[in-house]
This record gives C-alpha cells, structure tokens and sequence, in this order.
C-alpha cells in the first residue's frame, strides 16, 4: 500500500499557502503535504494587522470588510473566523452599530441572548420609564414574579397616565407593593440604578445598572460567568453613547416572525457577512477571511495547553482557519487588552502574538500597524453632562 500526497490546492492563492506550508514546517508532526496554487497572475499577501486594542480590530474588521465590499467583493463571500464563539462579542456590537447585516455559526448571536435584551431593556427604561414592554421583561426576573404580578405592578406605575416620565417612578413604591416580599429589595436596587445622578456620565450609569442587575442574571440564569462578561461588554458600548437609550436603538432587536405567515418571495439580492467559528468553517471557503485574536491564550486558547495533544489540535484549527480564503488573509493580533475598556483608568494586560505566528509564518505576511482605538476624533460627547456658567463671566 502506497501513500498518495495531494499537494495541489484549486482554492487559495500562493501567497496563502505558503503561510499554510511554514506553518506545517513548524509542526513537530502530523504535516507531510506542501500545498501550490494554480498560476495567478494577481496575487496579494497575506496580511497581518497588529491592533492597538480589541476596540481597534472590531474597527480594522469593520473597514477591510467594507473596503472589500466597495472592491466587488460581497459580504457573503467575506468571513470572519474566531476561535471560540465569544470572541466575536464586541465585533456583533459595532456590526449591528453600522448596519452591517451578518449571519453567524457555531454559537448564538450575541444579540440574541436572553440576558443581552435584559440589559437593552434596563437601558431603554433608564430614559423612558413609560416602556411597558421592558417594565414586563425585567419584572420577571425577579424571584416569584410571573406575567400577572408583573402586569399588576405595570399597572400600579402607571405607565399609561399622563404625566412625566418622572412621575411613573415616583409610583414606585405603589407598584412594589404587587411584588412578592422575598424580591421586593433587589427589585427596589435596580428601579434605583434608573434615576440617573446629576453630572453622571453615560458610561458611569450604565456600569450602575450593570451592577444592579447582576444579582438578577446570577439567579436567573446558569454559566453566570460568561454572561456577566457580556453585561460588560454592553457597558463599554454605553460609554460611546450620548443616552443610554440610544444603544438600544443601534441594537434594536427584531421579534421573530409568527410561525404561521405565509412564505414569501425568496430575497435573492441580500446579503451579510458570515461570523463562524473555525470548527464550524470546516470544509467551506470564502474569497475573504478575517481571522480574530491570534493572540496567544485565545489561539491557541488557554484551555486547550493542558497537554502537548491539545496544542497540536489547536495548530490544525489554525491550519484550518488560514486555508479557508481564495484570495485575501487578514489575521488580527492585539497588543493590549484592558480590563475595564474605556474606563476611567488604562489597567490592562499586554498580548503575546500566537506561538503558532513564529518567524517563518509571519514572514510570509505583510505586517501592519494601527494606531491606538481612543486616537479617533470622532468620540461621542455625553450630551446630559450640564455646563453651567454665570453669564456676567462672558463680559468680564
């Protein structure tokens, strides 16, 4: 019996596989085949773009994808690839920011999840205590509140009078009254966070009502951690916003469609961008790919560096992840990652480059460089912050 090597590749350019063969030179086993391309006359290399930051990938990502768009190149044929599902977070954000339709593989959209609208919501009756709709979510979440003791506090509110928005929390301690008494102080924790302080930020707001409703989405929920982190990363969008409302109008979250409409006419002019994770994008290929966080501890992720048989495993997903494009290779490396992104402070934790990127990988790239997120000029103001100044002082 004979071993037939299949070295000719009819998918990638040759710039991208000879990323794909020092990659497999690297390998201590298990790689045999040198991959070539059929002759192309317009090639272009790979491209490795050092980011200053996550914010600063999301923005890298968001751009590439529309310059390529701008090029001819469709969305559906651009993929952008993470490693693990959660890694795409704050991307998902600023997609839904911009308009940029997407359809994602191997884990729920972020906007999708349960405790995701539960923060959207607290953020719409921060500046509107008159939505019904959010009133009814939230209450649920309390212990021993269902849809009729919600409906009775909604009603004691008085969401539907005239009146200020102001006065429907000064009814407060009516529509508590409806509540079960076990619930009634953490219920009592988050209607408190709604009243925004005088001088407070946006951004500082939204990280008080993050911690109000935490208590909620430890109880209601199981993995509370992962879910608290994306609470976080809700925040970090507030602090971009002039209300908080208005980071649930960029995010704004259709209902699903009644199961009983009629089909329509397919829509065979539309398009999105495709989010996958690299074991889902096994076996598929697109003109375009953008491959996240090739920081070490994402990939190859931390979890999997237990033992010398995961960390191969985790170079062959990256083997996977660089041969999936026909003709360009974006991979994104950042260089810091904050802890508490646009905070008040700059704690943070300098990124490693991924092991898998050694010299000879990323030799076969053009490096890039970006400048820092927070050096844009367009940074939204906080419209609520008041100015006072005595008007003599104008004259003087």
């Amino acid at each position: 019996m004979s071993t037939i090597l299949l070295g000719h590749n009819y998918r990638s350019n040759q710039p991208i596989l000879d990323v794909a063969n020092a990659l497999s030179e690297d390998a201590p086993e298990g790689f045999t085949t040198r991959l070539r391309a059929e002759p192309d006359s317009i090639t272009e290399r790979p491209r490795l773009v050092r980011c200053a930051d996550e914010d600063a990938q999301v923005d890298a990502v968001c751009e590439r994808v529309l310059a390529h768009r701008e090029e001819g190149i469709t969305l559906r044929e651009q993929a952008v690839l993470v490693r693990a599902a959660h890694h795409s977070d704050r991307l998902e954000l600023e997609l839904s920011r911009r308009r940029i339709p997407y359809v994602k593989y191997g884990g729920l959209r972020f906007l999708e999840a349960a405790h995701v609208k539960d923060v959207i919501c607290l953020f719409r009756l921060a500046d509107n205590p008159r939505d019904e709709l959010a009133w009814f979510r939230l209450l649920q979440l309390l212990e021993g509140v269902g849809p009729v003791r919600a409906r009775r506090a909604i009603a004691a509110l008085g969401v539907d009078r005239s009146g200020t928005p102001a006065e429907v929390l000064m009814r407060w301690p009516l529509a508590v009254e409806e509540l079960p008494s076990a619930s009634r102080r953490t219920a009592d924790a988050f209607v408190d966070a709604l009243r925004r302080a005088d001088g407070e930020s946006v951004g500082a707001h939204g990280e008080r009502l993050r911690d109000a409703l935490e208590p909620l989405i430890i109880a209601a929920y199981d993995k509370a951690d992962a879910r608290l982190a994306d609470l976080h990363a809700l925040t970090v969008a507030a602090h971009n916003a002039t209300r908080l409302s208005d980071v649930a109008a960029d995010l704004t979250l259709e209902p699903p469609n009644s199961t009983g409409d009629l089909a329509g006419a397919p829509s065979i002019d539309e398009d999105w961008l495709v989010i996958s994770t690299v074991h889902s994008a096994k076996g598929l290929e697109w003109d375009v790919v953008h491959l996240l966080n090739a920081a070490d501890g994402n990939f190859p992720s931390d979890m999997a560096l237990t033992s010398k048989e995961g960390l191969e495993e985790e170079r062959r997903l990256f083997y996977v992840a660089v041969t999936r494009p026909r003709r360009h290779l974006h991979v994104y490396v950042p260089l810091r990652f904050h802890y508490r992104p646009r905070g008040r402070d700059d704690d943070h934790t300098m990124g490693q480059p991924s092991r898998f990127l050694s010299d000879d990988v990323a030799g076969c790239f053009d490096a890039v460089h970006l400048s820092r997120h927070d050096s844009r000029s367009d940074i939204a103001i906080d419209a609520g912050i008041r100015v006072e100044m005595e008007l003599d002082a104008l004259w003087s």
